[in-house]
């Protein structure tokens, strides 16, 4: 297998000297494409909301899986700390968040969701929903489950919390 990849890349040259790289044999460049389409999608469905992507990850964090600490919610959305603070602040700024000083431990903080915050959740839940159906629908239930394993693969032994 690997010498077959190793055929097909040396088989794509621009000249003698410099080997082609073929952008869209690439599965960076499949995946961004896809990312980015999934992404976009929903991030329209969440402006009626006044919500983004990540806002909305943030939201169902505190309020769907009961992280309160910004660690644990910026691991559970997969982005930094930097990212996770500036997102916290814009959704405190709206009302959706309450952060407080930790009651057992006065150096770290928590995040609670506020009433609005969870109502904001219910109302985005079936853009949300219809997007994940969307790209469902375009697949098997056995490609989803081996797109998801592939992708999973890929990350394996990947460093987490990407910036956003």
């Amino acid at each position: 297998m690997l010498d077959q990849r190793k055929e097909i890349l040396s088989m794509s040259t621009m000249d003698d000297a410099h080997a082609k790289f073929d952008l869209h044999d690439s599965i960076g460049f499949h995946t961004s494409q896809a990312a980015r389409l999934v992404e976009r999608r929903v991030e329209d469905g969440l402006k009626q909301f006044g919500l983004t992507r990540i806002g909305w990850c943030i939201l169902l964090a505190v309020g769907e899986e009961d992280l309160q600490n910004p660690s644990d919610i910026a691991e559970f959305v997969g982005i930094d700390r930097t990212a996770t603070s500036r997102a916290l602040r814009a959704l405190e700024a709206d009302g959706l968040v309450a952060r407080r000083i930790g009651a057992t431990d006065r150096r770290t903080t928590e995040v609670t969701l506020t009433a609005a915050g969870q109502a904001r959740i219910v109302d985005a839940i079936p853009i949300c929903q219809e997007n994940m159906e969307h790209f469902h629908a375009k697949l098997t239930l056995e490609e989803a489950d081996e797109l998801k394993r592939l992708l999973c693969k890929i990350r394996e032994g990947e460093p987490d919390g990407l910036a956003e």
